[in-house]
């Protein structure tokens, strides 16, 4: 069992070192079903492996200039003040209560990755000029989920980076992990109040992922980031459906309307893709 902790923490290193976000989402399931830890236990963790692992993936980012470190810091300081309050606020919500919730964020993160990127746009603030009351509403809301959750909330920062502060893709991604492990390190001050944390499994798991983000981070801009995150996607989908079964259990998804909503949610999902893709052929038709 400890090879396979060891084998998957490798894995949430190189989400964070290569898309700038994911870890959370991988590491809580494998702190609550690989090693068995309480879902309140288990976020509390995740939060220590992934800050520790973000300030190790940010090396190589920083190295190749890919991090804007005015924008992260303005950003994370405002998500750390949420992040704080929203573990704070996880000691009074049951553990099942935060897996269904963690579950869903999953696959609305899923959702999001697997989306078809839109035309890029001029960035509406130009570099170094931040909207701060827009950057001060995104950045407590997302760290509010990281707290809660357990979630560095790479996948959300990432395109409010991109979009509030015009920054490229790759860029982005850098300055997320910055921003990650801000938010990462204020949730998990607040989980200490009400949780204790098994250190020897935090260390282990964090050194495993340590080495996987160096990897992570080093490959980063040599492979297609919409392979990746199309990828790890549907990845995401999979490890989300099955925290919420377990969570929902299985009388749940015996009854005939899961199902059906399951189906019509799927059917519809299929339908918006044909027609984003028979407007693109259009668009570049006429181009």
């Amino acid at each position: 069992m400890t090879v396979l902790i060891v084998a998957a923490s490798l894995l949430v290193g190189v989400s964070l070192g290569v898309l700038g976000g994911g870890g959370s989402i991988l590491t809580v399931p494998i702190l609550v079903y690989l090693a068995g830890q309480d879902p309140k236990e288990a976020i509390a963790t995740s939060l220590f492996v992934v800050g520790a692992t973000s300030l190790a993936a940010l090396v190589p980012h920083a190295r190749a200039h890919r991090v804007r470190w005015r924008t992260g810091l303005l950003f994370g300081a405002f998500s750390m003040a949420g992040a704080y309050g929203g573990g704070r606020l996880a000691e009074y919500v049951p553990g099942t209560a935060l897996l269904i919730a963690f579950a869903l964020m999953m696959l609305a993160t899923a959702f999001a990755m697997l989306r078809r990127p839109r035309t890029a746009r001029e960035p509406k603030a130009r570099r170094g000029e931040l909207p701060v009351k827009h950057v001060a509403a995104e950045g407590l809301a997302v760290g509010a989920v990281t707290g809660l959750v357990g979630s560095g909330g790479g996948f959300l920062v990432v395109p409010a980076l991109a979009l509030l502060g015009g920054l490229p893709m790759g860029v982005a991604v850098g300055t997320s992990l910055l921003v990650i492990a801000m938010n990462s390190f204020a949730g998990l001050a607040g989980h200490l109040s009400g949780v204790s944390l098994d250190w020897g499994l935090a260390l282990t798991v964090t050194a495993a992922a340590v080495l996987g983000s160096l990897a992570g981070g080093r490959v980063a801009g040599r492979i297609p980031q919409q392979v990746l995150r199309r990828a790890f996607g549907w990845f995401v989908v999979a490890m989300g459906v099955f925290v919420l079964g377990r969570q929902l259990g299985p009388g749940v998804w015996a009854h005939p309307v899961t199902w059906a909503v399951l189906g019509a949610a799927g059917a519809g999902a299929v339908a918006v893709g044909v027609v984003r893709r028979a407007r693109g052929r259009a668009v570049a038709a006429r181009e």
